[in-house]
């Protein structure tokens, strides 16, 4: 062999080396990205969610209207309106009503004056009687005059009586023309705000028929307490008992936590849908002072806490695969299949009572493509177990 033909030789060896090389780096697998959580002791609940989006509702709400039917005359609120208990809210035409009271207050007080008379009568003709009496036991009076006075004075004992009970029954006309009034005039009865108002000065407003619901003519609120009533899964709803804590969520107030506690569990299950029949369960703040700007009618979120356990070894729940399984991040990056033992869990967390030591790095990212036992892995980013 030629020199020629020896360093044509290496030249070739050189390059197939270098396409070797370049095949074999071109072929090594790539580490798939992965997010990781450090195994950490922290608490893990059990809790109980609404299905549907639940209702912020006032403590106390009444739907007022009139008992009769009649002209709205005096309108003295609007919506939005603070009122204590006892203000005029709406008032109906009741001009026939008030001249009736003011007449049976007059025959009221012209009887008590009758009746004051009657008995005046009465106390002389017995102070009278009493006199002859005393005479005739001196042999200065007749039988006669004596019977004559006597029964004056029974007679006027009687008149006071009879006055007296006219009296008694003026005062009771009184009442009815003063109930009569009362029906014409609404009040709140508590301490509120106006939600809605529904006419207008110079309108006819009716009594709801029998049956048939009509929008109140004023809708109070006490908003000073509130609460949430929430529809819960048929199935989860025996597990829930009264005081249990929970925590309350808004739309409203995004990324806030409030604390609640359990005050009421219906006594029946809800059919709202042929699959779907739930248990309305209410929840109060534990501080009514969170509640200060809160608007009835928000829609809001409950999680019952059913049971807690805290110090406990735990994994977030996005991390557990099916049949109870976990993919560790090995010291040589590459993933490894792991069996546990889990306890309790929700959305968030998953306590594990086997399989696991704190310190393990496990995936949470279990959805990617390529990410599976034996695959070589890279951290992305990590996700404390403790927090």
């Amino acid at each position: 062999m030629t020199r020629k033909h020896l360093k044509l030789f290496l030249i070739l060896f050189i390059i197939a080396a270098c396409a070797i090389a370049l095949g074999s780096w071109l072929g090594r697998a790539k580490p798939v990205k992965v997010l990781v959580a450090e195994v950490a002791p922290g608490s893990v609940q059990d809790t109980v969610s609404n299905t549907r989006a639940g209702t912020i509702k006032a403590c106390r709400r009444a739907g007022v209207s009139p008992s009769i039917a009649g002209k709205i005359d005096a309108l003295p609120v609007k919506e939005g309106d603070v009122v204590k208990q006892g203000d005029l809210l709406m008032a109906l035409w009741n001009e026939d009503t008030e001249a009736q009271v003011k007449l049976a207050k007059s025959e009221a007080v012209a009887a008590k004056a009758r009746a004051t008379q009657a008995c005046v009568l009465a106390e002389v003709a017995r102070r009278e009687a009493d006199r002859q009496r005393t005479l005739e036991n001196r042999n200065l009076a007749s039988e006669e005059v004596v019977d004559k006075s006597d029964g004056e004075a029974r007679a006027q004992a009687a008149a006071c009586d009879a006055a007296k009970a006219s009296s008694q029954v003026s005062h009771s006309q009184l009442d009815v023309a003063q109930a009569a009034l009362d029906k014409t005039r609404l009040t709140a009865p508590f301490d509120g705000v106006v939600a809605e108002v529904n006419g207008e000065i110079g309108e006819i407003v009716t009594p709801s028929p029998v049956g048939i619901p009509t929008p109140p003519a004023i809708d109070l609120m006490d908003i000073t307490c509130l609460y949430v009533s929430a529809p819960i899964d048929e199935v989860d709803a025996p597990r829930i008992k009264l005081k249990m804590p929970a925590k309350i969520s808004l739309d409203a107030y995004s990324g806030k936590v409030f604390a609640g506690v359990v005050r009421r569990i219906a006594p029946y299950v809800l059919e709202v849908e042929k699959q779907a029949r739930t248990v309305d369960v209410e929840v109060d703040f534990v501080c009514q002072q969170d509640c200060a700007g809160m608007l009835p009618g928000y829609s809001a979120d409950i999680e019952i806490i059913v049971a807690e356990k805290t110090s406990v070894l735990r994994v977030p729940s996005e991390a557990v695969l099916e049949g109870n399984s976990v993919l560790v991040l090995s010291d040589d990056n590459v993933l490894v299949a792991r069996k546990i033992k889990t306890g309790l869990s929700n959305w968030e967390w998953t306590e594990v009572s086997d399989g696991l030591e704190p310190g393990d790095v496990v995936v949470i990212s279990v959805e990617r493509d390529g990410v599976k036992d034996g695959a070589l892995a890279e951290r992305e980013a990590d996700k404390t177990a403790n927090q």
